[in-house]
């Protein structure tokens, strides 16, 4: 994953794609600094972690963008959101996350919604990474709110 992040990052010097070199600087900055913090080299998982968290950033960025009516700077947040996505590995459709959860389901039977925080302590290592976890905590809550 690092090895196409750096790839990415000659071509777009070569190719002089200015928006594609700064979010893969930014992706590049916030690995080694990650790196840095657990003072070896991150997984590919950990680093899906890493480029996840800086589209969640950029996705609150833009609720905020939305509240203050900066439409400009909203276009080029998503559009880094949309670059950033390109190193993401596929998401779990729902009907898939749904077949997780039933698993999980079966496996805890929770009783009421207080049983939430041990039902998303079982998905959340099954779908991290796989799936947006908003939905994953969504699609709980309407469960456990229907028992």
């Amino acid at each position: 994953m690092k090895e196409r992040i750096l790839i990415d990052l000659k071509n777009a010097m070569k190719n002089q794609n200015k928006d594609l070199l700064n979010v893969v600087r930014m992706v590049k900055g916030a690995i080694q600094l990650e790196e840095i913090s657990k003072k070896r080299e991150l997984t590919d998982e950990e680093v899906v972690a890493v480029i996840s968290k800086q589209i969640k950033t950029r996705k609150e960025t833009i609720s905020d963008l939305e509240k203050s009516g900066r439409t400009e700077l909203i276009k080029q947040t998503e559009k880094e959101i949309s670059i950033l996505e390109k190193y993401m590995p596929a998401m779990m459709s729902e009907e898939e996350i749904n077949k997780v959860i039933e698993e999980v389901f079966n496996e805890v039977n929770p009783t009421s919604a207080a049983d939430t925080g041990k039902v998303m302590g079982k998905i959340s290592p099954l779908l991290k990474g796989k799936a947006d976890m908003s939905l994953v905590n969504k699609l709980v809550k309407e469960r456990l709110n229907n028992l």
